[in-house]
């Protein structure tokens, strides 16, 4: 076993010990490179991939205020369902690509790519219907019919854009299982690049419209599909994939029962906040209502990738300590991986205080949609703070490998406690919109809580034994 883990230290300079000799200080220098050697290329890829969006969103705004309504509420209601569903799906391939990896079966890599892109094309096709009757879904669950009519349009246009999904979600995590993330990181940025000049063309240029910024989104993230399947499959990862194989069809039922729980544990928490735009299309000035609450969603979507590239770092370095048999380095990145990341909130807490008005410009000009938004700021400033920390920890658990426990949590959090007590605060309070918000904060309050007394009671000695359990299971020829 020691040999093995001296290797992997050789191959693997993450998992290298820290000399005990160092200073508190200067540990805490190492280990946040360590973290930042991980999660650095993944915040850039992920705050690329969703500066897509919010560029799409920033040229619609400046179209008028129904444009920015409409393809809020296209984003917000069908967009975040898929996305979330599907992107929780894709999370049964870091398992499977882990474990495949960990064992020296790199070839099986390609197959369960495969795999995932059956399963997945199929329930995004499943989905579908949610993006041609989005006029009549919008109208039933109370948006104004000149929203939900225009929603419906941009709703058609960005079927091209929910079916990327598949391939895009399962393509990072399997370049990602391999410690690939730099590819993932400019092809991400070359997305992001031409789709600022195709959406100047389309909109500012031809004056295509609404129709226009909805396809551009749609094509820039084909584009990063096109970009990372072409490194796949054309000499990129040699190992892993291997050609396609009609192996990819067998075990999907299997695959499909993996992934579906996820799914739907993501899907209903990355829907959480975006519910507060419903909710606006019940109050007066709607439209308003609604602009002002999608810029404050978008703002806070853009601020959330930093936290969520923490929470995939710090999983793989809490794991690694843990594989490393080092329980004290576990802890250790825990503490350091809270820290770094609250440092982050807080600069971002300053940043939305201080310039909020600013910040809505980048979405639109009209002085009531920026005055409402100034009213929201300290909420939306707090909402990121809080949710800088809770991606930390549900990191270490899945570097521990507790991700179930932590998706119940999640979600008993946010709508059994959030959602209930944000309904009785909007209907007490005068502002209906603050007041849900507030009680959907408390929610997320219940969940860190939680999250940091689990983290706080964990044996590491014993997280180790059985983090050295499955490494031998793993590395057994008879597995």
């Amino acid at each position: 076993m020691g040999n093995v883990l001296n290797e992997a230290e050789t191959e693997r300079p993450l998992i290298q010990s820290t000399p005990p000799s160092l200073s508190l200080f200067q540990r805490t220098c190492s280990e946040s490179r360590k973290l930042c050697h991980i999660a650095a290329p993944s915040i850039f890829s992920r705050l690329a991939m969703f500066s897509i969006t919010v560029v799409t969103q920033s040229f619609a705004g400046h179209l008028g205020d129904l444009d920015l309504a409409a393809i809020s509420i296209a984003c917000t209601v069908l967009i975040s369902i898929t996305f979330g569903f599907l992107l929780g799906m894709a999370s049964a391939l870091e398992t499977l690509c882990g474990q495949a990896y960990g064992a020296g079966q790199q070839h099986m890599l390609g197959i369960y790519l495969q795999r995932s892109w059956v399963v997945l094309f199929m329930s995004s096709v499943l989905m579908l219907p949610m993006f041609l009757f989005a006029t009549p879904l919008l109208k039933f669950i109370g948006q104004p019919d000149a929203v939900a009519e225009q929603a419906g349009v941009v709703a058609f246009w960005l079927i091209p854009f929910h079916l990327s999904f598949p391939f895009q979600f399962t393509l990072q995590r399997f370049l990602q299982c391999q410690l690939k993330t730099a590819i993932i990181a400019w092809v991400s940025g070359g997305a992001l690049a031409i789709h600022v000049l195709v959406s100047w063309v389309f909109v500012e240029k031809m004056r295509i419209g609404i129709v226009g910024t909805a396809l551009t989104i749609g094509f820039s993230w084909w584009l990063s599909v096109l970009g990372l399947l072409g490194y796949t499959i054309f000499g990129g990862c040699p190992h892993s994939w291997t050609g396609f194989s009609a192996e990819a069809f067998v075990g999907l039922w299997e695959f499909f029962k993996l992934s579906f729980a996820s799914g739907v544990m993501v899907a209903l928490e990355n829907f959480y906040y975006r519910l507060l735009l419903i909710v606006s299309g019940y109050m007066h000035n709607t439209e308003i209502a609604i602009d002002a609450l999608s810029v404050c969603v978008t703002i806070y979507g853009w601020e959330s990738m930093i936290p969520l590239a923490f929470l995939a770092a710090t999983g793989v370095r809490v794991a690694n300590e843990l594989g490393a048999g080092n329980a004290e380095g576990a802890k250790f990145a825990t503490v350091v991986s809270v820290v770094n990341t609250v440092l982050v909130g807080f600069i971002f807490w300053l940043i939305i205080v201080v310039f909020n008005e600013q910040l809505a410009l980048i979405f639109t000009s009209s002085s009531s949609v920026i005055q409402m938004v100034n009213e929201l700021a300290i909420l939306l400033a707090f909402t990121i703070l809080l949710n800088c920390i809770q991606p930390v920890l549900s990191g270490v658990a899945v570097g521990c490998g507790s991700q179930a426990v932590v998706a119940y949590i999640n979600v008993g959090s946010y709508y059994l406690v959030g959602i209930p007590l944000g309904i009785l605060l909007g209907s007490l309070l005068p502002s209906g919109i603050v007041g849900m918000w507030t009680g959907m904060m408390s929610g997320t309050v219940v969940q860190t809580l939680i999250l940091t007394l689990i983290t706080m009671r964990y044996d590491w000695d014993k997280e180790v034994r059985k983090a050295q359990v499955l490494i031998i299971e793993e590395a057994s020829p008879n597995r």
